[in-house]
């Protein structure tokens, strides 16, 4: 589901900043940018959002800033002069042909020192942005939850749609059953005198039995009718725990016994009632993906 939080807070004259967006996605996938001085805290930070939005494609972002210097990366004086020294040594160096960039020579190897107390920042670093993708987050699930309801109402009109056309086919089912076994009696014992074939009456049953256990639906219907009553118990939970993935499971499976109804029974209420079915269990589907 979509979602977007933002924190941020100055402390000491160091200011962070963190901002969390969330889009629909089947599974968790987080792309995380950090300043590079944070880089150390990417895989506990991926951890964090991972436990706070268990499903879609999460973007964050932080920005420090730290006006104070007092964490500022040391110039190696050492290392600088003798960068320089080697410099002047090239003939269009020294003769002042060619100038030198001390931006550039900032970049060399060994120039720029990490600050002596580098773990103490980074310590505070931790629990500062530890905070505020916590705050971030919180602001997502607001969010989302908001968006949640919306869902929540579509999917029930769903469910009230699939909920009636099922008891339509099952008050009909029946009927439907006893016209084909009493068709396909007519057609038998046509058959046999047309044939001329002496048969025995329990021949005929079998045969009748047979091809309409083939066509019977009464299992699907039970199962489908099952699928719907665990469907509005997750629709229904109080738990915390997340029913999207269950849902996307759900609704293939129901998708399957509305398939297995409509190749089996071949009415021409019950096939129209089966598309209106299976048309709503398809809207179900695409909700779902925007399910935590």
């Amino acid at each position: 589901m979509t979602g977007f939080g933002e924190a941020s807070i100055e402390v000491g004259g160091a200011h962070y900043f963190v901002e969390v967006r969330s889009l629909n996605s089947k599974y968790f996938k987080a792309v995380i940018r950090l300043p590079e001085e944070f880089q150390l805290l990417e895989a506990e930070i991926e951890t964090q959002l991972r436990h706070r939005l268990q499903r879609g494609s999460v973007f964050m972002t932080a920005n420090y800033s730290d006006v104070t210097g007092e964490f500022a990366y040391q110039v190696n004086d050492k290392a600088l002069s003798h960068y320089i020294d080697q410099l002047m040594k090239v003939p269009q160096v020294g003769t002042g042909k060619v100038s030198i960039d001390l931006g550039a020579l900032l970049t060399l190897p060994g120039v720029l020192q990490p600050p002596s107390d580098e773990e103490q920042r980074i310590a505070h670093a931790r629990t500062t942005m530890h905070d505020l993708v916590e705050t971030a987050c919180n602001k997502v699930v607001e969010m989302r939850e908001r968006e949640g309801q919306y869902v929540l109402t579509d999917l029930r009109l769903h469910r009230d749609v699939i909920t009636d056309r099922l008891r339509h086919i099952t008050g009909r089912a029946p009927n439907v059953m006893g016209e084909f076994e009493k068709r396909l009696k007519g057609r038998i014992q046509q058959m046999i005198k047309d044939l001329g074939l002496a048969v025995e009456p329990v021949d005929i049953v079998r045969e009748i039995a047979i091809a309409a256990e083939r066509a019977d639906i009464s299992e699907e219907i039970a199962r489908l009718s099952g699928h719907m009553i665990q469907f509005e118990q997750l629709l229904a939970g109080t738990e915390s725990k997340p029913v999207g993935r269950t849902l996307d499971f759900l609704t293939q499976e129901m998708l399957r016994e509305a398939n297995t109804i409509a190749s089996k029974c071949g009415d021409a209420e019950i096939s129209r009632w089966t598309v209106e079915i299976k048309g709503a269990i398809d809207r179900i589907k695409e909700q779902v993906q925007n399910v935590e």
